[in-house]
């Protein structure tokens, strides 16, 4: 134990599990003798090396783009997607940062997003809660793996869990993560590469060292490569094997039904592959009577640590945390920064979809244009889909025009093949006829908003489906004949933009990612230049097999297929 920059601070204290694994968490606390609620977070990025060595062009960015993020602060203590102790523990909060099994300094086997980890979460909520410098209420903060298994933990309901902060984290490991619309993301593959398997429990003297303490991130030990990988799941494989929904991906998916905590759900509408749609479902599925909705933009990792991000957390723990009336319950649900192409404007709502929400259809027209009505000639047109696609322009509009809330697309489609994969790409034309694109979660470009659907996965669930966000069962695969045409409903990830007059709509059917016109962008912690999907690709060859998938594709127009886009308008107050 040691006293420094204001807070007492424990290195590497040891939380034992019931089946005999002892894990290692660094614990921040204010000075004196006050019980204190406490935040907490588990995962596998290594609790001992700093954001700035650990993810250097990220911090980077956050510099640039967000100096209050790191104003107030020495920033000694930053650590990659968790609270920044200097702007918690001065408020009476504890923080504790635990190494998951298997990684950073904790020993055991390491398998991310397992059910064990689950369990681990919930002892360690126990342990902490009976801490002496504990008031017994536990509340879960941090970005992306930091947010998504506090869905998960959620809903084991463990007793002393008072509130949770979910900041950019996925719900459903299918649907948000690994499949999109049943096509497998290489993102997984890639990020276990980048950022788990390097500070793996046992790497020592390979890993990097804790500029604080002087310690190995990744334990005392320096382990052979061969016993590591013995130590390590590699699920990898076996994403590849299961093409369907099922246990694989159920028992790394939240049941959010079974939730009754407290919950602040906070969304990035540039976080199209990872860090959106599990902020959505999952505040419009967890069973909790009190349950909040925060979209903003921006870059995922950044936001979090700014100004705005880090009142709007203390006001939320500070009612639930610490029995503050501060006014916090009687706010609307939904705090939305509705996007401009020069920023945003913040805005309160009741309910999500927002209830005024004009639900708009701009029909697809064969001459590559979207309008009211339906195109009323039959036709056809043909594309190659690992080569190109077709783009379909609304007219400019005549005034300023609202779309914030979810999208979905009808089409009727056919192939050469037993299957395609269909890639949706909403986008913003200016006057020149040159797309605006965004920040994003991760990338820097991005489009306003995609989908994605492989056309044997077409299969609904009734139940779940809703005009604007249909829901695929992926229970089975239905793989077509050549030259059969089927109807595909896609799901559009939720978007918001304030259209300028003079401005038009785009919807691009592509049959691979999407790909901006500019120059791509890197991170030190991603595999791949980043060209407007972010490391959120679609690129696995034995997923995407070009026999079956490179087959020339046809969109289908006339009186029995009238392909949509159905868009969220919202009218002016």
């Amino acid at each position: 134990m040691q006293v420094e920059d204001k807070m007492i601070i424990e290195w590497d204290v040891a939380i034992p599990m019931d089946d005999g694994v002892t894990l290692r968490a660094d614990v921040f606390r204010p000075l004196g003798e006050a019980k204190v609620p406490v935040l907490l977070s588990y995962g596998p990025y290594g609790k001992g090396l700093s954001f700035q060595e650990g993810y250097p062009t990220a911090w980077q960015i956050m510099a640039e783009q967000h100096p209050d993020a790191l104003e107030g602060s020495s920033n000694r203590y930053q650590n990659w997607e968790t609270a920044d102790p200097e702007k918690w523990v001065p408020h009476g909060y504890a923080l504790i940062r635990i190494d998951s099994r298997g990684a950073g300094r904790s020993p055991g086997y390491l398998d991310p997003h397992a059910p064990r980890e689950i369990d681990d979460i919930e002892q360690c909520i126990q342990w902490v809660s009976d801490q002496p410098w504990s008031n017994g209420k536990v509340g879960m903060s941090g970005i992306s793996y930091y947010a998504s298994n506090q869905w998960r933990t959620a809903a084991r309901r463990p007793p002393a869990l008072a509130a949770i902060c979910v900041w950019e984290g996925y719900n459903d490991r299918y649907r948000d993560a690994t499949r999109h619309g049943g096509i497998l993301c290489s993102f997984s593959r890639n990020w276990a590469e980048m950022q788990v398997k390097t500070v793996q429990h046992g790497r020592g003297e390979r890993g990097a060292r804790s500029p604080i303490t002087g310690e190995l991130v990744a334990g005392p030990e320096t382990i052979p490569e061969d016993t590591l990988a013995a130590n390590r799941a590699n699920i990898w494989p076996e994403f590849q094997r299961q093409m369907l929904d099922g246990p694989l991906y159920q028992d790394r998916s939240a049941n959010l039904h079974d939730i009754d905590v407290p919950l602040l759900s906070c969304g990035n509408w540039g976080g199209q592959g990872l860090h959106l749609r599990g902020n959505v479902e999952g505040f419009l599925q967890a069973g909790s009577r009190q349950k909040w909705l925060e979209m903003h933009g921006g870059t995922h990792w950044a936001v979090y640590y700014t100004d705005y991000a880090v009142a709007l957390q203390r006001e939320f723990f500070d009612h639930f945390l610490k029995g503050i009336e501060n006014g916090w319950d009687q706010q609307k649900p939904v705090r939305l920064q509705v996007r401009h192409i020069d920023g945003f404007r913040e805005r309160f709502e009741s309910e999500w979809p927002i209830a005024r929400t004009e639900w708009a259809k701009l029909y697809l027209h064969p001459d590559g244009t979207l309008k009211d009505s339906p195109a009323k000639d039959e036709a056809e047109l043909a594309y190659t889909p690992l080569e190109n696609g077709h783009r379909f322009l609304s007219e400019p509009f005549t005034e300023e025009t609202e779309i914030t809330g979810p999208s979905a697309a009808k089409l009727f489609l056919s192939s050469d093949s037993e299957d395609a994969d269909v890639f949706l790409v909403l986008h913003l034309i200016d006057p020149n006829g040159e797309e605006v694109t965004f920040q994003g979660a991760l990338d820097p470009h991005t489009p306003l908003a995609q989908g994605w659907l492989r056309a044997s996965h077409r299969a609904l669930d009734p139940a779940r489906s809703l005009p604007y966000r249909p829901y695929h069962t992926h229970a089975d695969a239905q793989p077509l004949r050549s030259g059969q045409r089927v109807e595909l409903d896609v799901e559009i990830l939720p978007t918001s933009i304030v259209v300028p007059a003079g401005y038009r709509l785009g919807l691009s059917v592509l049959g691979k990612d999407y790909e901006h016109a500019g120059e791509g962008a890197s991170l030190s912690n991603m595999k791949n230049v980043m060209r407007g999907c972010g490391p959120f690709l679609h690129d696995d060859p034995d997923d995407r097999p070009a026999s079956v998938f490179g087959g020339t594709c046809r969109l289908h127009f006339g009186k029995d297929a009238a392909p949509y886009v159905l868009l969220p308008r919202i009218p002016k107050a």
